[in-house]
């Protein structure tokens, strides 16, 4: 019997219900571990409140949530509440940890670093680390900076990446980000076979959170400035996702003709509506690992319009399968959007089939398959 116990800052509620429901990505994710483990433990953040549309209940009993306080931020207080929360967190995790064979520890995040170091000095269980974030970024937070060189320093257990980088430790392995079944492969290779730019006008989507680091406000203006002519080549541009700044943004994009619409959270069945009606995916990131949403979005028929940054360009090769910004600035964005806008649907199409080699790299099943032989059987 084997049994693992996951360590994350993943945001978790109770529903009308009260049930227990978590990140609807992350979820998904733990729910197709049970093809490899047991059982699983999942230490993670309980939050008041309502909650959102983006969650989702584990299929299995054979998965315990363990809570743990919701910590972090950015202010003072947030960052000395942490630091307050740490003994008792590290005691939930501790005593998580007994009742596993192997662990995953999930960073970048405020409680890692407290937990890499007591997981590397006081820890035997065996296990591996995943760094979600960018594996580099050129000035990460301090704290994200101190993970990575605790992650890098260790040797003892393996790292899971996003990109393969030239300098890449051993430990370090390159890890597609896993999320898609393979029944949303089959799905979606009906679904690009339909795609298409002839006698349409083009829809666009943005799916994450609604704050200035995921370039939100660089995207509406950079649509609200395309020429007129242009703009009649639009139909919607679809905004999913939520953030404290979304009458912000809503308002800067009634100041312009193309046609927002902002969706807030939806279900995973949501969010792929949303792509099946899009052409082409718009996340202008200043600084990003390599997001779900691109896999996902490409399996769905929509060509990637993203920043070259991190890992990013390892899997979408400009004017192949996408388009990489030169620069994450309004003048790269119009550019790129207009090379979009002159796509003839020959053109499209190709682009479309450039990505089926690799999608199979971001199924469930690619991934345990994985875990399986370098990590589990190491």
């Amino acid at each position: 019997m084997s049994r693992l116990t996951i360590i994350s800052h993943t945001e978790h509620y109770k529903d009308a219900e009260g049930h227990i429901v978590g990140l609807g990505s992350t979820v998904t994710e733990i729910n197709n571990l049970l093809d490899i483990f047991d059982e699983i433990y999942h230490v993670a953040m309980f939050h008041e409140g309502v909650a959102t549309n983006n969650t989702l209940a584990y299929q299995s009993e054979r998965i315990k949530f363990i809570p743990i306080p919701a910590v972090g931020g950015n202010t003072l207080i947030d960052k000395l509440n942490i630091i307050w929360r740490a003994p008792s967190i590290l005691n939930t995790v501790r005593k998580a940890l007994k009742k596993a064979d192997y662990f995953q520890f999930r960073s970048p995040t405020g409680i890692g670093v407290f937990i890499i170091p007591y997981l590397i000095c006081f820890n035997s269980t065996k296990g591996w680390f995943k760094y979600a974030g960018n594996w580099k970024q050129n000035k990460p937070p301090l704290s994200y900076a101190f993970q990575q060189w605790l992650l890098k320093k260790q040797k003892q257990r393996p790292v899971t990446i996003n990109g393969s980088w030239p300098d890449q430790l051993q430990h370090c392995l390159t890890f597609e980000n896993p999320c898609l079944s393979n029944s949303e492969i089959q799905k979606g290779e009906m679904i690009r076979i339909e795609k298409s730019l002839s006698n349409t006008l083009i829809n666009f989507c943005f799916v994450g959170r609604l704050e200035e680091e995921k370039g939100l406000s660089l995207l509406i203006e950079a649509f609200n400035n395309l020429e007129p002519s242009e703009k009649l080549m639009i139909n919607n541009v679809h905004i999913v996702g939520q953030g404290k700044d979304k009458a912000i943004y809503m308002k800067l994009a009634e100041s312009g003709s193309v046609n927002f619409i902002f969706h807030g959270y939806l279900s995973r069945a949501g969010v792929q509506e949303i792509y099946e009606k899009s052409h082409a995916i718009v996340l202008p990131s200043a600084s990003e690992g390599f997001p779900k949403v691109i896999a996902e979005a490409m399996n769905f028929g929509c060509l990637p319009i993203v920043s070259n940054v991190s890992s990013i360009g390892h899997y979408v090769k400009d004017g192949i399968n996408g388009f990489l910004l030169d620069a994450v600035s309004e003048v790269s964005l119009i550019d790129v959007l207009r090379k979009m806008l002159k796509l003839t649907d020959l053109d499209y199409c190709k682009m479309l089939r450039s990505n089926e080699d690799q999608l199979d790299q971001f199924t469930y099943s690619y991934y345990n398959a994985r875990i399986k032989k370098l990590i589990l059987n190491s």
